[in-house]
């Protein structure tokens, strides 16, 4: 039923492993030097920091030498570990010149016959990256297997360290990758970025793709970032990456518009920005994201994202009850209309006389629905736009409908609701907690709606 709906050049990422890695958010006092620093690199957190990358044997390895320049020209030092293998891609020259560093590429250097210390070079690292990480070299590490230095590196290591696999689909899926990857994640605490969806070297079409480099170093970044004793200061508050990975998270956005003929129709104002923003935020957490989205002509920029259109309420219906039952979060923040035309004219509707009757029936309430057949380990999160009695409605809405959390805000505050870059907020939970939130952008608004449903969790999901 879900594959029916998604559009067919989609394709539908396989699911991840969970992580156990959860991080909190420390606050702190940015100073003006730092808040200098940070308007100059969106990467600030790397200032400083010390990296140990580790490239094995993928034709993906190009990227990692992008990689190593971000790295570096955003204030890291890195210092560069090779496999056999990966020597055949790309020459230890190009990471020489590139870190500025000798690139170690056996236990023994091979000019002056000296030991490699891997115990030193673990010990030496503020974070490790394993990027590209091939299947043989993630059943290595996930065995203690270390016939090469990398390995031996990796299992020397007391820094967090951070995976990035890239390998052909079949590979990618089969169950002793996945097995690895699991284990490496839950029992090594290791840190999994997200392989991308797209064309392989192979040929086929799928998942396995390296990250792209800037997200790559985005997600060590954001590591640092909340890690860290300063605020974040670039407007996008950090999140740990694997928050939600192994979660599906459906949302909806967007208005729908309900036809009275080929030409005219019943909608809203709003433009779909808020449900997008939260969106992006999701998948840059980990989660598999499904974004049910009505008439706009915005699009989320992350490629992972599935989208699915719905231009009618009937079909936003349909979308939405039909991909429920795999969400494990539902955020429905869709401006969904209430009434649609009873029959709406095939032929363009003249203009005849002073008055025209239109009689409109209601729509199918989406909400209710998944309120009422929601299951345990289900979150459901509903909007609510208000004029009049907001805070009254918004409770009676929470609770009619079984959501946990109510996201209300009002057209009366200024810079809030449609067409806006900017929201005003408050969250209300089922336990009768509310949570007030000054005006924002809406990706900064994004965050700290994502920010509440991941405090939820353990509880709810």
């Amino acid at each position: 039923m879900i594959q029916s709906i998604v559009a067919s050049n989609a394709q539908l990422p396989i699911q991840t492993v969970p992580s156990m890695c959860q991080n909190s958010l420390l606050g702190g006092v940015i100073s003006e030097s730092q808040t200098a620093a940070a308007a100059l690199s969106p990467y600030y957190y790397l200032n400083g920091k010390k990296i140990l990358l580790g490239v094995s044997g993928s034709i993906a390895a190009y990227k990692a030498a992008l990689v190593v320049r971000l790295l570096v020209k955003n204030g890291a030092e890195v210092r560069v570990i090779m496999t056999p293998s990966a020597t055949n891609f790309v020459s230890p020259l190009t990471f020489s010149t590139l870190s500025k560093n000798e690139v170690i590429t056996q236990f023994f250097s091979t000019h002056e016959g000296l030991w490699n210390n891997h115990v030193e070079l673990g010990l030496w690292a503020d974070a490790m990256l394993v990027a590209p990480a091939t299947a043989t070299t993630l059943a290595k590490m996930a065995n203690g297997n270390a016939d090469n230095v990398l390995v031996a590196t990796y299992l020397s290591a007391r820094c967090p360290v951070f995976i990035a696999p890239a390998m052909d689909l079949d590979m990618w899926k089969h169950p002793a990758t996945q097995r690895n990857l699991h284990f490496l994640v839950t029992e090594c605490k290791n840190h999994l970025i997200p392989v991308g969806h797209g064309e392989l070297a192979s040929g086929l079409i799928g998942d396995g793709r390296l990250a792209e480099p800037e997200q790559i170093v985005d997600y060590i970044n954001q590591y640092f970032a909340t890690n860290s004793s300063a605020l974040v200061v670039n407007n996008a508050p950090p999140l740990p990456p694997q928050t939600l990975l192994g979660k599906t998270v459906l949302i909806t956005a967007g208005p729908t518009y309900e036809p009275l003929d080929p030409v005219r129709f019943v909608g809203n104002r709003s433009t779909g920005k808020m449900g997008i923003a939260i969106a992006e935020a999701a998948a840059q957490m980990g989660a598999k994201v499904f974004l049910v989205l009505g008439e706009t002509n915005l699009l989320p920029q992350n490629k992972d994202i599935q989208v699915i259109s719905a231009h009618t309420a009937q079909a936003m219906y349909e979308a939405t009850t039909a991909l429920f039952p795999e969400a494990n979060i539902a955020i429905l923040s869709a401006a969904v209309a209430d009434y649609t035309p009873v029959e709406p004219q095939k032929s363009k509707i003249k203009k005849t006389g002073d008055l025209l009757v239109i009689n409109l029936q209601k729509t199918l309430d989406i909400l209710a629905t998944l309120g009422k057949n929601k299951k345990e380990g289900q979150l459901l999160v509903g909007f609510a736009l208000e004029t009049d009695n907001e805070e009254e409605n918004a409770r009676k809405k929470l609770q009619n409908k079984n959501l946990d959390l109510i996201v209300l805000n009002s057209l009366r505050d200024e810079g809030a609701g449609f067409r806006h870059d900017t929201n005003k907020i408050c969250i209300i939970d089922k336990e009768n907690n509310k949570y007030e939130y000054p005006l924002k952008s809406k990706d900064e608004v994004a965050w700290d709606i994502m920010n509440l449903i991941v405090k939820k969790i353990p509880s709810s999901v």
